[in-house]
Protein backbone atom coordinates (compact mmCIF):
# COMPACT_ATOMS: atom_id res chain seq x y z
CA UNK A 1 0.00 0.00 0.00
CA UNK A 2 2.87 2.40 0.66
CA UNK A 3 4.66 1.40 -2.32
CA UNK A 4 1.34 2.39 -4.09
CA UNK A 5 0.61 5.11 -2.55
CA UNK A 6 3.97 6.91 -3.52
CA UNK A 7 3.66 5.43 -7.25
CA UNK A 8 0.25 7.74 -7.37
CA UNK A 9 1.83 10.62 -6.21
CA UNK A 10 4.70 10.73 -9.29
CA UNK A 11 3.48 12.78 -12.34
CA UNK A 12 2.28 10.64 -15.23
CA UNK A 13 4.78 12.04 -17.75
CA UNK A 14 7.86 11.82 -16.04
CA UNK A 15 9.38 9.31 -18.34
CA UNK A 16 8.31 9.98 -21.43
CA UNK A 17 6.80 7.93 -23.77
CA UNK A 18 7.40 6.90 -27.78
CA UNK A 19 4.70 9.51 -28.92
CA UNK A 20 6.02 12.35 -26.46
CA UNK A 21 9.61 11.86 -28.18
CA UNK A 22 8.19 12.20 -31.75
CA UNK A 23 6.67 15.18 -30.77
CA UNK A 24 9.71 16.88 -29.17
CA UNK A 25 11.13 15.52 -31.95
CA UNK A 26 8.86 17.40 -34.69
CA UNK A 27 9.06 20.81 -31.76
CA UNK A 28 12.86 20.67 -32.26
CA UNK A 29 12.97 20.34 -36.11
CA UNK A 30 10.71 23.08 -36.43
CA UNK A 31 12.57 24.80 -34.11
CA UNK A 32 16.01 24.38 -36.09
CA UNK A 33 13.52 25.18 -39.23
CA UNK A 34 12.31 28.70 -37.86
CA UNK A 35 16.08 29.47 -37.00
CA UNK A 36 17.46 28.55 -40.53
CA UNK A 37 14.65 30.78 -42.14
CA UNK A 38 15.70 33.61 -39.74
CA UNK A 39 19.32 32.74 -40.93
CA UNK A 40 18.14 33.07 -44.30
CA UNK A 41 16.51 36.29 -44.01
CA UNK A 42 19.31 38.01 -42.25
CA UNK A 43 21.23 37.31 -45.27
CA UNK A 44 18.70 38.33 -47.80
CA UNK A 45 19.05 41.35 -45.99
CA UNK A 46 22.47 41.90 -45.87
CA UNK A 47 22.86 41.28 -49.52
CA UNK A 48 20.20 43.24 -50.22
CA UNK A 49 22.09 46.27 -48.43
CA UNK A 50 25.23 44.99 -50.01
CA UNK A 51 24.11 45.11 -53.28
CA UNK A 52 22.39 48.46 -53.11
CA UNK A 53 26.10 49.96 -51.71
CA UNK A 54 27.16 48.71 -54.77
CA UNK A 55 25.12 50.19 -56.84
CA UNK A 56 25.32 53.75 -55.04
CA UNK A 57 29.29 53.32 -55.21
CA UNK A 58 29.09 53.03 -59.06
CA UNK A 59 26.77 56.10 -59.31
CA UNK A 60 29.21 57.84 -57.32
CA UNK A 61 32.22 56.64 -59.05
CA UNK A 62 30.50 57.79 -62.54
CA UNK A 63 30.00 60.90 -61.56
CA UNK A 64 33.27 61.70 -60.85
CA UNK A 65 34.47 60.03 -63.93
CA UNK A 66 32.56 61.56 -66.10
CA UNK A 67 34.42 63.21 -69.19
CA UNK A 68 35.16 66.78 -68.12
CA UNK A 69 33.32 67.36 -71.80
CA UNK A 70 30.05 66.42 -70.36
CA UNK A 71 29.85 69.30 -68.07
CA UNK A 72 31.60 71.89 -70.21
CA UNK A 73 29.24 74.60 -70.25
CA UNK A 74 27.29 75.71 -73.74
CA UNK A 75 27.95 72.21 -75.30
CA UNK A 76 25.57 69.51 -75.82
CA UNK A 77 26.66 66.65 -73.83
CA UNK A 78 28.77 63.73 -75.72
CA UNK A 79 30.62 66.20 -77.78
CA UNK A 80 34.53 66.63 -77.03
CA UNK A 81 35.65 69.73 -75.91
CA UNK A 82 36.73 72.57 -77.79
CA UNK A 83 40.07 72.84 -79.47
CA UNK A 84 42.30 75.53 -77.92
CA UNK A 85 44.74 77.21 -80.10
CA UNK A 86 48.03 75.83 -80.28
CA UNK A 87 50.80 77.91 -79.52
CA UNK A 88 52.55 77.65 -82.88
CA UNK A 89 50.06 78.50 -85.28
CA UNK A 90 51.63 76.74 -88.10
CA UNK A 91 50.03 73.73 -86.98
CA UNK A 92 47.42 72.82 -89.02
CA UNK A 93 44.87 72.26 -86.53
CA UNK A 94 43.04 69.26 -88.82
CA UNK A 95 45.86 67.67 -90.72
CA UNK A 96 48.40 68.76 -87.44
CA UNK A 97 51.08 69.43 -90.37
CA UNK A 98 53.47 72.38 -89.31
CA UNK A 99 53.52 75.26 -91.86
CA UNK A 100 50.59 73.68 -93.66
CA UNK A 101 53.47 70.97 -94.86
CA UNK A 102 55.55 73.05 -96.73
CA UNK A 103 59.55 72.46 -96.28
CA UNK A 104 61.04 74.66 -93.48
CA UNK A 105 64.44 73.70 -94.74
CA UNK A 106 64.08 74.15 -98.57
CA UNK A 107 63.36 78.07 -97.51
CA UNK A 108 67.16 78.38 -97.10
CA UNK A 109 68.39 76.00 -99.55
CA UNK A 110 65.61 76.36 -102.48
CA UNK A 111 65.47 80.51 -101.53
CA UNK A 112 61.46 79.44 -102.00
CA UNK A 113 58.42 78.15 -100.33
CA UNK A 114 58.16 74.05 -101.39
CA UNK A 115 55.64 71.69 -100.35
CA UNK A 116 57.17 68.67 -98.95
CA UNK A 117 56.20 65.42 -99.23
CA UNK A 118 54.40 62.81 -97.28
CA UNK A 119 57.34 60.20 -97.51
CA UNK A 120 59.41 62.66 -96.02
CA UNK A 121 57.73 63.59 -92.82
CA UNK A 122 58.74 63.79 -88.97
CA UNK A 123 56.85 64.77 -85.47
CA UNK A 124 58.33 67.51 -83.33
CA UNK A 125 56.65 69.11 -80.67
CA UNK A 126 53.21 67.47 -81.18
CA UNK A 127 53.35 68.29 -84.86
CA UNK A 128 54.21 66.84 -88.38
CA UNK A 129 57.26 68.34 -90.23
CA UNK A 130 57.10 67.87 -94.08
CA UNK A 131 59.90 67.73 -96.28
CA UNK A 132 60.98 67.38 -100.02
CA UNK A 133 64.13 64.57 -99.22
CA UNK A 134 64.98 62.75 -96.79
CA UNK A 135 68.35 64.81 -96.46
CA UNK A 136 66.10 67.82 -95.85
CA UNK A 137 64.86 65.98 -93.08
CA UNK A 138 67.58 64.64 -91.43
CA UNK A 139 69.04 68.36 -91.38
CA UNK A 140 65.70 69.25 -89.71
CA UNK A 141 65.95 66.42 -87.14
CA UNK A 142 69.63 67.06 -85.99
CA UNK A 143 69.16 70.81 -85.84
CA UNK A 144 65.55 72.01 -85.23
CA UNK A 145 65.89 75.10 -83.41
CA UNK A 146 67.71 76.60 -86.63
CA UNK A 147 64.82 75.80 -88.67
CA UNK A 148 62.15 76.47 -87.02
CA UNK A 149 60.29 79.83 -87.82
CA UNK A 150 60.93 82.84 -85.68
CA UNK A 151 58.39 83.08 -82.83
CA UNK A 152 55.98 80.37 -83.04
CA UNK A 153 55.30 80.53 -86.72
CA UNK A 154 53.27 83.87 -86.04
CA UNK A 155 53.49 86.81 -88.11
CA UNK A 156 56.40 88.69 -87.46
CA UNK A 157 55.06 92.20 -88.35
CA UNK A 158 51.78 91.45 -86.34
CA UNK A 159 54.32 90.88 -83.45
CA UNK A 160 55.99 93.69 -83.43
CA UNK A 161 52.76 95.36 -83.18
CA UNK A 162 51.94 93.15 -80.04
CA UNK A 163 49.22 90.76 -81.82
CA UNK A 164 49.60 87.25 -82.69
CA UNK A 165 48.30 86.15 -86.56
CA UNK A 166 48.39 83.67 -87.90
CA UNK A 167 50.44 83.74 -91.57
CA UNK A 168 50.83 81.95 -95.05
CA UNK A 169 53.83 80.07 -95.20
CA UNK A 170 54.79 81.02 -98.69
CA UNK A 171 55.23 84.38 -97.24
CA UNK A 172 58.39 84.26 -95.52
CA UNK A 173 61.91 85.80 -95.07
CA UNK A 174 64.91 84.86 -93.95
CA UNK A 175 66.65 87.20 -91.74
CA UNK A 176 70.19 86.25 -90.68
CA UNK A 177 69.99 82.61 -89.76
CA UNK A 178 66.10 82.86 -88.82
CA UNK A 179 63.18 82.34 -91.06
CA UNK A 180 60.30 84.47 -90.92
CA UNK A 181 56.73 84.33 -91.63
CA UNK A 182 53.81 86.26 -92.54
CA UNK A 183 50.29 86.90 -93.27
CA UNK A 184 50.61 89.02 -96.25
CA UNK A 185 53.17 90.19 -98.44
CA UNK A 186 52.66 93.92 -97.14
CA UNK A 187 53.94 92.64 -93.94
CA UNK A 188 57.23 90.67 -95.42
CA UNK A 189 57.65 94.45 -96.98
CA UNK A 190 57.78 96.20 -93.97
CA UNK A 191 59.19 93.99 -91.47
CA UNK A 192 62.30 93.27 -93.91
CA UNK A 193 62.36 97.31 -95.14
CA UNK A 194 62.35 98.72 -90.97
CA UNK A 195 64.98 96.85 -89.18
CA UNK A 196 63.49 98.46 -85.52
CA UNK A 197 60.35 95.84 -86.18
CA UNK A 198 62.45 93.32 -85.68
CA UNK A 199 63.86 94.89 -82.31
CA UNK A 200 60.41 95.68 -81.09
CA UNK A 201 58.79 92.30 -82.17
CA UNK A 202 61.91 90.77 -79.95
CA UNK A 203 60.79 92.71 -76.82
CA UNK A 204 57.11 92.20 -77.35
CA UNK A 205 57.19 88.41 -78.01
CA UNK A 206 57.45 87.06 -74.32
CA UNK A 207 53.95 89.20 -73.92
CA UNK A 208 52.14 87.98 -77.02
CA UNK A 209 53.29 84.72 -76.33
CA UNK A 210 51.67 84.36 -73.02
CA UNK A 211 48.89 85.93 -74.25
CA UNK A 212 47.73 83.11 -76.59
CA UNK A 213 45.13 81.09 -75.28
CA UNK A 214 46.40 77.06 -75.06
Amino acid sequence: MRTSSVTSLIPSKVYPTREDCRADSGSAGSTRSGFAAMKAGTWQRRISVANRMVVIGALAVAAFTTPAFATTPGLPAGLPELPSLDEGMQRDPHSGLALRGYDPVAYRIEKHAMSGHPDYEIVHQGAVWRFVSAANREAFRDAPDIYEPAFDGFDASAVAEGRAVDTDPRQFAVIGSRLFLFRTPENRRSFVEDANLLKTAETKWDDVSRSIAR
